[in-house]
């Protein structure tokens, strides 16, 4: 009923709120030797114990190239903002107009405002573009600590289970990965497992994800590993959804558009389950798929979406 298509490695370490890395101050704007855009000092901002309480000079090239390996890279504003505000561990960011920043940041996310002021390190065009892949309209780029399995292997074998996990069964095409990833955090899922090869924390995948992964527990798994709890298996020639309550404690899987799902899944599966689907049409795309039937989880009786 599903969609795949391509893969790849990303990422390491535990997740905390420990704060970014503290960044000297510099005195009056002009531009430094390592690139960065020197800023006279913020006032104090509050970062928990562990946070600083003023902007210090770093190389941000040099403190960039020694993190980005073991990093997961958050492209974007947005996926910035995201990951502060789900309690992700940010030691550096940058961005080539801290003011713009900070002003998006006053209009799209005033909560973690005075955070990012504190964080966020300014760098010249050149420097930012050597440092990203792929430049981001925002011009924001940033490196955060990924979740340890241990933590979200907790977190998925916690019971009982207030909203389902969904199962992503050998999918291959990474911006379809990280827009269900996205999904699954608006609704408050437990958490996104995929099977097979592609790695679910791929810069690509995290790019789609809009740095939603740190909202809901992301990981990779063999089938025998998945967590507790009754399989519903989207497949065509399953038993039409509308006449089905899915239970919060559920793992929602999706096989790939062309393969469908995989034998093993199929085996592991308590209830095949199908979406309505005019005849004449093959498949959904996978975010499709997966929306549609979180949907029908939260409006046949499941959890409320906490904030």
């Amino acid at each position: 009923m599903t969609e795949s298509a391509s893969h790849g490695t990303n990422g390491s370490a535990s997740r905390g709120a420990t704060g970014p890395a503290k960044h000297h101050a510099t005195g009056s704007a002009g531009r430094g030797p390592t690139g960065a855009v020197n800023q006279a000092p913020p006032g104090p901002a509050s970062l928990g114990a562990a946070g600083p309480a003023h902007r210090q000079a770093v190389d941000p090239v040099g403190v960039w190239r020694r993190l980005v390996g073991g990093s997961v890279l958050l492209d974007g504003f947005h996926a910035l903002k995201h990951a502060v505000r789900f309690g992700a561990e940010v030691p550096l960011a940058v961005t080539v107009d801290r003011a713009a920043a900070l002003a998006l940041a006053d209009e799209l996310a005033p909560d973690v405002r005075e955070t990012l002021d504190v964080l966020l390190t300014q760098v010249t065009e050149s420097t930012y573009t050597s440092l990203v892949p792929r430049p981001h309209p925002t011009a924001v780029a940033a490196l955060a600590v990924r979740p340890s399995r241990e933590a979200n292997l907790r977190t998925l074998a916690r019971t009982p289970r207030s909203a389902p996990v969904v199962v992503l069964d050998q999918p291959r095409n990474l911006g379809n990965a990280g827009a269900v990833i996205r999904l699954a955090a608006g609704f408050g899922a437990t958490g996104v497992v995929t099977t097979g090869t592609l790695d679910p924390w791929h810069p690509t995948v995290v790019r789609g994800g809009a740095g939603l992964h740190f909202a809901t527990a992301v990981e990779r798994l063999a089938v025998d590993e998945l967590p507790s709890g009754p399989v519903f298996a989207l497949d065509p020639e399953g038993e039409d959804i509308r006449g089905l309550k899915l239970p919060d404690d559920a793992l929602l899987a999706f096989g790939s558009e062309r393969s469908g799902l995989s034998t093993d899944l199929r085996a592991r599966a308590d209830h095949l389950v199908a979406l309505p689907m005019r005849p004449q049409v093959s498949s959904y795309n996978l975010a499709t798929s997966v929306a549609m039937t979180l949907y029908h989880w939260s409006a046949t009786g499941g959890a409320p979406i906490k904030a």
